[in-house]
């Protein structure tokens, strides 16, 4: 039986000491999903040395079944779909539009409320952290990977916590390195691995992506949570 996360913090430190050999690499940037991946890559930016920001995704949920990603859109008009599960459910092609245009609506609107006018980091040439606090399906990481590749990133790497072994075996070929801490046979459910796993506010994701905005203006700026060299 794996050691579970105290929380989403303590898993981001853990994770950072796995990613520990990108630590001060110029241009090196980690990107949260929202909502759950931010304190998750938060620790992350701060260990590594990073810039940090948020990638804003929204899974295309299923008619009747809100829990099941059929697949997730992200910025720039970015979508994918798991055709397979698609296919299964024998999902119209009218109703994948109509919760594709519902998903879309939301990941505007929360693109607008976290920035708050503060425009987004450029990902073109850098190498991209993207960071999520656990992966099921992996729709939304996928799309974040669409988005950084679209965007043209010099190198993505994927890490998490947690993954269930087919998200993992299936977006590890979509990126340039691929980290995850624990990948249980018996997975279930992410929240599952953790003690506390709190459902992450929009508050939070808005003062976490401020408080790094700051960092980047002002790197003297002493708040709680400040990057820390080593």
């Amino acid at each position: 039986m794996f050691e579970l996360f105290e929380n989403r913090e303590q898993a981001g430190r853990a994770l950072a000491a796995a990613l520990a050999h990108h630590r001060d690499e110029p241009d090196l940037l980690v990107l949260g999903l929202a909502r759950g991946g931010m304190p998750v890559a938060a620790p992350v930016a701060d260990e590594l040395g990073a810039d940090l920001d948020v990638v804003v995704v929204r899974k295309i949920r299923a008619p009747h079944q809100p829990e099941l990603a059929i697949g997730a859109v992200g910025p720039d008009g970015v979508r994918v779909l798991n055709n397979d599960i698609i296919a299964h459910m024998d999902i119209s092609p009218a109703a994948v539009v109509h919760a594709t245009h519902k998903a879309r609506e939301e990941q505007k609107e929360r693109e607008q409320l976290y920035r708050d006018h503060r425009p987004a980091i450029a990902a073109k040439g850098r190498t991209v952290i993207i960071v999520d606090d656990g992966l099921a399906t992996g729709a939304s990481l996928e799309a974040a990977i669409a988005w950084a590749r679209n965007a043209r990133a010099g190198k993505i790497i994927a890490a998490t916590p947690v993954a269930a072994a087919e998200a993992r075996q299936r977006l590890a070929k979509k990126v340039d390195e691929f980290v995850s801490l624990k990948t249980p046979w018996d997975f279930q459910a992410v929240s599952r691995w953790y003690r506390v796993f709190d459902q992450t506010g929009d508050d939070e994701v808005s003062a976490l992506l401020a408080q790094a905005t700051r960092r980047t203006i002002d790197p003297e700026n002493t708040h709680v949570g400040q990057r820390e060299h080593h």
